[in-house]
């Protein structure tokens, strides 16, 4: 090591490091819900699963806090909830936009999602220890009836279900988007990075 190097180790020491993201495993805070990520699977727009086996629902901390305060609001209504996507690694990001270049329903990569910076969720309604209840259409679906506020083709009770979540969400914080009925973002998002974490431990 040169003299010059030496001298700049104590300088380097003294530059605070950043901070990991505070990204926690929601099934900790919400133990009722059903975790069922989608891209864990091939149920999803790509047909393939692009997580790995064991991927955890992660959060932002306050985000995953906000979301466990909905989750109250729908257990006292006899429901709980079910989670379909949380944090999203960028590649996976990219493969999603690769599969469906549509600005407003895949987030460009360019500029990233939400998902990205572990402030937004998918989410949808589920019954006492996760039974199925009607909702408007299945994850991923593109389509009239996924927007938030459809009514075509959308039974009483898939819009009274819908509306419930939603409901709950928007009390906590979060904010739906107009294409699709499952996807909330919440404030944590503004201004927050896109992160790399590992989803599996």
């Amino acid at each position: 090591m040169t003299l010059a190097a030496a001298a700049l180790l104590p300088l380097l020491a003294a530059v605070p490091r950043a901070q990991a993201p505070d990204l926690v495993d929601v099934a900790r805070l919400v133990p009722d819900a059903t975790v069922e990520l989608r891209y864990a699977t091939a149920r999803n727009v790509v047909g393939r699963p692009m997580y790995p086996a064991g991927a955890r629902c992660l959060l932002l901390r306050p985000v995953a806090e906000r979301l466990a305060r909905a989750a109250a609001r729908v257990r006292a209504e006899g429901f709980t909830l079910r989670l379909w996507d949380c944090y999203r690694p960028s590649s996976v990001q990219r493969e999603l936009w690769r599969a469906q270049p549509t600005p407003g329903l895949v987030a460009d990569p360019r500029t990233g999602s939400n998902h990205e910076r572990g402030a937004a969720v998918d989410v949808a309604l589920a019954g006492p220890g996760g039974a199925e209840v009607e909702l408007p259409t299945d994850f991923d679906a593109f389509g009239p009836r996924a927007r938030a506020g459809a009514t075509d083709g959308v039974s009483p009770a898939a819009r009274r279900h819908r509306d419930l979540l939603r409901a709950a969400l928007v009390a906590e914080g979060f904010r739906p988007i107009r294409l699709e009925w499952w996807h909330f973002e919440a404030p944590e998002a503004r201004g927050a990075p896109r992160l790399e974490a590992a989803l599996a431990p």
